[in-house]
């Protein structure tokens, strides 16, 4: 009867083990959710030791390219490094505000920020057949191929659990 019992302690211990490895946080994840919708689905590549990412996008009036660079920074904080494009007018500024540095060379604008950080911000998929990519490690992910168009999401880093991988959509296959 005592074998019994001790066997029983360790099958419901390995279980509590597993259960905990299952759904701990454990895994860093740049995620795009859907936004403002009662079942969001959630698109995640995993991060890797590389802090540094971009997204790179075609203006959806001007047509022409935009380069945002951000790093990974403490607490999955993201900070927002510098954009690159080569007109000026909607959302691409054609001067520099307090804690930002604009320079032009060779027709191209750099907008450099010295200390902007945000915890994640909202990106609209455009209805337009325009590029839209998030660049990491040199590799480019289209995310016009995987996130519906027309829907927003909300871009941030995540620790994820294998429950949540499971659930959600890698970006990387």
């Amino acid at each position: 009867m005592r074998k019994k019992g001790i066997t029983l302690t360790i099958l419901l211990l390995l279980l509590l083990l597993t259960l905990i490895f299952f759904f701990l946080p454990i895994q860093k994840a740049f995620t795009f959710t859907e936004y403002r919708t009662d079942h969001p689905a959630v698109f995640y590549l995993k991060q890797q030791e590389e802090k540094e990412f971009q997204i790179r996008y075609v203006h959806s009036i001007f047509l022409s390219n935009v380069l945002e660079t951000y790093r990974v920074v403490q607490r999955e904080h993201i900070k927002m490094l510098s954009m690159e494009y080569e007109d000026v007018g909607i959302g691409l500024p054609g001067y520099a505000e307090e804690g930002e540095s604009l320079r032009v060379e060779d027709g191209v604008y750099t907008l450099t920020y010295d200390n902007r950080t945000v915890k994640s911000f909202v990106l609209y998929i455009g209805d337009v057949d325009a590029d839209l990519a998030f660049r990491y490690r040199q590799h480019e992910y289209d995310l016009k191929q995987h996130l519906t168009r027309g829907k927003s999401y909300e871009f941030q880093i995540k620790s994820l659990s294998l429950f949540q991988m499971m659930k959600g959509v890698n970006l990387s296959g």
